[in-house]
């Protein structure tokens, strides 16, 4: 008798909690890596362009990694429905993956009553890392505002 057969959902479980570890893991770093990004694209643009101008390209080119990097999470799930069989092909392994991510869901593509569980863990981990995203974007907000500010009052007192 095998302990996760006899649980209900416990393989579920056992795949889900170590796929949501390794996304947080990823989406941690990866976030970490777009930041130093953002900021050495801002120090690059310098001076050449207004703020706003390098704040927005800055800031769309981070916007777009994160998006890659929240498909790359997508991806490892659909990944593990594909290996476990709970979809034929990869499109609908991904079609599902994306849609739980983000809490979209849909309603063409289901999974068997046996990993449903997976799927609602996979929302879980959804939530978890567009969490992440959202506190990461305003702390880069918050990091470059005021700096923009401090620039414009040093440049007011000294006319």
């Amino acid at each position: 008798m095998y302990v996760l057969d006899e649980t209900p959902w416990g393989a579920d479980w056992a795949w889900s909690l170590p796929l949501i570890l390794l996304n947080v893991i990823v989406h941690v770093f990866g976030l970490a890596f777009i930041y130093d990004g953002f900021t050495a694209l801002l120090r690059k643009i310098g001076r050449k362009r207004t703020f706003m101008v390098r704040f927005a390209v800055a800031m769309n080119t981070a916007v777009f990694l994160i998006v890659a990097l929240h498909g790359l999470e997508a991806v490892t799930w659909a990944l593990a429905y594909l290996w476990l069989g709970a979809f034929p092909d990869a499109k609908s392994a991904m079609l599902y993956s994306v849609g739980a991510m983000t809490g979209f869901g849909t309603g063409t593509v289901s999974l068997s009553p046996h990993w449903q569980m997976m799927g609602v863990l996979q929302s879980l981990a959804g939530v978890l890392l567009f969490g992440l995203t959202t506190a990461f974007m305003f702390a880069m907000f918050q990091a470059v505002w005021p700096s923009q500010q401090q620039a414009r009052n040093n440049s007011a007192s000294s006319h």
